[in-house]
């Protein structure tokens, strides 16, 4: 990595942050091999199944890269339109929708991040002071965190198994 390219440097950190690299959890491996019988199972004590942290993950993820692509973004109500209506997963194909979505999303993330005109520390127009590369950063720490929660719900529903 040419040290004296800040720019293509930042993009790479970036792009490693999303891409859950070093001390981070993937995505994959958070969701795959689950059981389908246990996607809609609230553990005891927790107050989510694994269902509503994928869409939660999904919908919020969805909502910052709007915000970063538009003024015209739709604002949607905390908490309401970031999680689920139910613990449950409306039909046995949603599961597979939510998880190429948020594949879909993640790469268009991603592709916004290395587009050379995208100026990643200029602050968006229609924002308080947030730019790309504060967006990149809030998803994958939100992404980080949620991620690490599926894997506590999946360890008490014993749907995990450590590495």
């Amino acid at each position: 990595m040419d040290l004296n390219n800040r720019d293509a440097i930042l993009r790479a950190h970036l792009l490693e942050l999303l891409d859950s690299g070093a001390a981070h959890l993937d995505f994959e491996s958070a969701v795959s091999g689950l059981d389908p019988s246990l996607w809609g199972v609230r553990p005891k004590g927790l107050p989510h199944s694994p269902w509503e942290l994928l869409e939660h993950l999904r919908i919020c993820q969805r909502d910052i890269l709007d915000f970063c692509l538009s003024a015209d973004f739709a604002r949607l109500q905390w908490p309401y339109d970031y999680w689920p209506n139910k613990a449950t997963v409306p039909d046995d194909l949603a599961w597979d929708r939510s998880v190429a979505s948020f594949r879909t999303d993640a790469q268009e993330m991603r592709n916004l991040i290395v587009d050379p005109r995208t100026d990643l520390l200029r602050p968006l127009a229609w924002g308080t002071g947030q730019s790309i590369a504060r967006e990149a950063m809030l998803l994958a720490d939100h992404n980080a965190y949620h991620l690490g929660h599926l894997v506590v719900v999946r360890r008490l529903l014993g749907a995990w198994r450590d590495a």
